[in-house]
């Protein structure tokens, strides 16, 4: 039997903790388990069909293991037998450990619909040979219906028509598309922004029913109107993968994911961590389980889960929610609480927004239009979210943005910040947006008026 100090079971978040653990204790011996041969970005998936091209350029290479001295055990882990800290693997071989990580993921959202095990019909999975396939057909179908009008779905919409001379179809049951992360006008705008590729978009609707013997030949949606496809895809999101866990005893909380503390401990066993899909989530605003999933969130607890496992000092504040996406080259962008989640869970709010360029002058050739919106309490002033969209420059406000709902920074402080500019970079100094915004809010912010 071989033992290790730490050992790590899973791929992308995994990678994330083990160099975490590396750089706060150089002397842990570091394996980690999995049986993909090759590991695929997740959120890189969308753009194999179209941008990217092929899987093999989406891969994440193994020479972050190796460089951060991380050995790579390619084999299934089966099961977990914590009295004996010890991993079963489906060779037959046992692995010891001191510490364990449970960084597995999350597995497609299959839905309970009519049909939905027909051929023809695609979960969103994270297997290469299995995304080979799924390329390989797109490219002899005429018609496609994408299920789920979430990032997934806008995105595989977006990049599939790029190379292709194909009929595609969002089918989204939300009054808009990308509902969940953004505001109604945002959300609009990404609509229309979609539309111009000639993706069909209906929202409001429901999937019922998938059509075909064997094979999917469309879609019968809750009006009954039926959608001819040849294939269909679900971009519905994705649920914990936690089977492994359950059989090890672990305790499950929100959406079946590992139950933790603040230091990515579970609640179970004091020598076995979890971070990324796999992990229970809460908010950073009110403490309230989360159902977010990101990359953003997954790796900040991976980092925190590699520092504290010989000295748990690291504390995970929680679920900002940051999202970005790009649609038929406008960028959109969101962090923290809506203004519709705000008014819903009756927060009293100022809303200020600003629409300027990120260049000055305007004339700067590529210049795109930027449009912010930010959200503050009436009450503190402290700043709740925000929305963007223009070109790719508000992929990395939104993290501002983040950065400042983080540190829960007032429209006060933002009004104060010192913003490095440059005519070909950035928005004006005298209109840049993130200060604007503020300034625009401080007569209807009660601890500033």
């Amino acid at each position: 039997m071989r033992k290790r100090d730490v050992i790590i079971l899973g791929g992308t978040m995994g990678i994330s903790a083990g160099m975490s653990c590396r750089n706060h204790y150089p002397d842990k011996t570091i394996a980690m388990i999995r049986k993909e041969v090759k590991v695929q970005v997740p959120c890189g998936i969308p753009y194999l069909f179209g941008t990217v091209a092929t899987p093999e350029k989406n891969i994440i290479p193994d020479r972050l293991l190796e460089s951060n001295q991380i050995e790579l055990i390619q084999d299934d882990a089966i099961d977990v037998d914590r009295s004996k800290k010890v991993v079963l693997l489906a060779s037959g071989e046992t692995v010891g450990y001191e510490k364990l990580v449970f960084a597995t993921g999350s597995l497609p959202l299959v839905p309970p619909i009519h049909g939905v095990d027909k051929k023809g019909v695609f979960p969103v999975q994270k297997d290469l040979s299995y995304l080979w396939h799924l390329l390989y057909q797109m490219d002899k179908v005429e018609n496609v219906v994408i299920i789920g009008g979430g990032f997934i779905g806008v995105e595989f919409a977006d990049e599939c028509r790029k190379n292709r001379d194909i009929n595609i179809t969002v089918v989204e049951m939300l009054p808009h598309c990308l509902q969940v992360a953004m505001d109604e006008e945002f959300c609009e705008e990404a609509e229309a922004a979609l539309a111009e590729t000639g993706v069909k978009i209906v929202t409001n609707e429901k999937v019922v029913s998938i059509l075909g013997d064997e094979k999917v030949t469309g879609v019968e949606l809750t009006n009954g109107e039926k959608i001819n496809a040849d294939m269909v895809i679900l971009g519905l999101g994705a649920v914990p993968n936690t089977s492994l866990a359950e059989k090890a005893g672990i305790e499950l909380g929100f959406r079946n994911a590992i139950k933790v503390d603040r230091h990515m401990r579970t609640v179970t066993d004091v020598d076995v961590f979890a971070c990324g899909d796999c992990a229970e989530k809460f908010s950073f605003f009110d403490g309230r389980p989360s159902g977010i999933m990101l990359a953003s969130v997954g790796s900040s607890e991976a980092r925190i889960v590699g520092a504290n496992l010989f000295s748990p000092t690291h504390y995970n504040m929680g679920t900002v929610g940051v999202f970005s996406t790009l649609i038929n080259e406008r960028a959109f962008a969101a962090a923290g609480i809506t203004e519709r989640y705000a008014k819903e869970a009756g927060c009293k709010i100022v809303i200020g927004t600003e629409t300027t360029t990120d260049t000055h002058p305007a004339g700067i050739p590529g210049s795109s239009v930027v449009k912010l919106k930010l959200i503050f309490a009436k009450d503190t002033g402290v700043l709740l979210g925000g929305g963007l969209s223009g070109g790719k420059s508000v992929g990395e406000m939104i993290n501002v943005v983040s950065a400042c709902i983080q540190h829960r920074m007032t429209a006060s402080d933002i009004i104060m910040f010192q913003m490095g500019t440059h005519p070909a970079l950035t928005p004006s100094p005298i209109m840049y947006p993130l200060v604007n915004a503020a300034c625009k809010c401080v007569g209807g912010i009660k601890s500033l008026s």
